[in-house]
């Protein structure tokens, strides 16, 4: 709880993937996936309840080992490569209406960026009740400025993605931010439905690149590797 404000923590783990076969649970470092999601997340000052929603007994059974009991497996009908994210967020905050259990900010987790630290999911949580923001998302600065990215168009020429005039000094570039998939958080009232876009919501939380990871193919998990070992040992969650 923050402010009075209770929270709750879904973190989604279908069965299928299409990439890296039980992506969710593949073992890096001698620890599944969805592992250090779990054991950052658990470590939370405000996060009040913790939700893994999967349809996979599998999934479920390594939640179990990190303490997360799961009585009911979700729908296969939300388990499906088209099902959206936001569709499996109502779901369970409907779930846990029916027991009576209410809250008021849910915070999405996503196995697939296991670098994202219990201070982030804390400060993220701190930022947006402080701010009185109905959303948030974490974001990475950009490596690339947009002003110097194209494409081709039909007839094989060069077009920016922005309309802007791309002859500036790189020290007076903008900066820019890419949604990174580690963290984001909603108000659950009355706006908040299956018509919000996460990837949308209008607060940023800024991480640092070491921690950005978003894993989808095996040379994303080796990729994980290296950050993980390059991260201080003794490093403060």
């Amino acid at each position: 709880m923050i402010n009075n404000k209770k929270v709750l923590c879904i973190i989604p783990a279908r069965g299928g993937s299409k990439g890296i076969l039980g992506k969710n649970i593949i073992e890096v470092n001698g620890k599944p996936l969805i592992g250090y999601t779990i054991e950052s997340v658990k470590k939370s000052k405000y996060v009040d309840k913790i939700i893994v929603s999967t349809d996979d007994p599998k999934i479920a059974k390594v939640a179990n080992d990190f303490g997360i009991i799961i009585e009911k497996l979700r729908p296969i009908e939300l388990a499906k490569d088209e099902t959206k994210t936001i569709d499996v967020i109502i779901y369970e905050i409907n779930e846990l209406l029916k027991l009576n259990e209410k809250f008021d900010y849910v915070v999405l987790l996503q196995p697939t960026s296991p670098l994202r630290r219990t201070f982030h999911i804390d400060q993220a949580l701190e930022s947006i009740i402080e701010n009185n923001k109905d959303s948030l998302v974490s974001v990475t600065k950009l490596k690339n400025n947009p002003l110097l990215i194209r494409s081709i168009n039909e007839t094989g020429e060069l077009e920016s993605i922005l309309k802007a005039n791309s002859t500036v000094r790189r020290q007076d570039f903008n900066t820019y931010y890419v949604v990174n998939g580690a963290i984001y958080i909603n108000k659950i009232d009355q706006s908040f439905g299956l018509n919000t876009s996460l990837n949308d919501n209008v607060w940023p939380y800024i991480m640092e690149e070491k921690y950005d990871i978003d894993i989808d193919t095996i040379e994303d998990i080796e990729e994980f590797k290296k950050k993980l070992n390059s991260l201080i040992l003794n490093e403060i969650d």
